[in-house]
């Protein structure tokens, strides 16, 4: 069977692999620390910022079953691309939101998809009544896309006890809301 490889970041990494390990056509996920300064990078070290990384997750798809739009669709269903280096209770530069892609027919996909979300961002922020809810004087304020789109340099795979985390320990508190992605038939189980 033929598949092909993405690697998105944005938040807890475990929570993205629970996510996209149930959707129709992934073939496999990992989570890891991606575009890392570091060979041999540990959660620790990341999370305390002595090691440059985002903490992300490599998808394996099967490109009949499903598309890259589709999988970058579910992506931003979960996350917020105009909140800067947070997720829910996740916050810092590790938890940047991205798309980092490994195939180069794959880069005018993902180019296309991001100035979608970017142009999405230029509508006015929250407005009640032409009035900014930031700035009281009507002047539009425009909501900035924070979602890093490059190839990837590399991945390395994070410490066994974080890969299907959420499976493993499943009382753990998440900010996704499973039930609501069941509902709307995005993923399986």
């Amino acid at each position: 069977m033929f598949t092909k490889t993405i690697y998105f970041s944005g938040g807890d990494f475990h929570e993205l692999q629970e996510v996209f390990s149930r959707i129709k056509g992934v073939t496999s996920t990992a989570v890891g620390y991606i575009n890392t300064d570091n060979e041999a990078p540990s959660y620790e070290s990341v999370i305390k910022g002595n090691i440059q990384a985002v903490m992300g997750i490599r998808i394996d798809y099967n490109p009949k079953k499903i598309d890259l739009s589709t999988l970058m669709d579910i992506l931003f269903t979960i996350i917020d691309p105009y909140s800067k280096n947070k997720q829910g209770e996740c916050e810092g530069q590790m938890y940047q939101n991205g798309v980092y892609y490994c195939d180069y027919e794959d880069q005018p996909i993902v180019e296309l998809y991001m100035n979608f979300i970017a142009s999405k961002g230029k509508a006015p922020a929250v407005t009640t009544a032409n009035v900014t809810m930031n700035d009281p004087s009507g002047a539009k304020a425009y909501r900035r896309c924070y979602v890093q789109a490059v190839p990837l340099e590399n991945f390395c795979l994070a410490e066994e006890q974080h890969q299907h985390y959420l499976r493993k320990n499943p009382t753990t508190k998440t900010f996704i809301d499973f039930m609501r992605l069941r509902e709307l038939d995005i993923i399986m189980r």
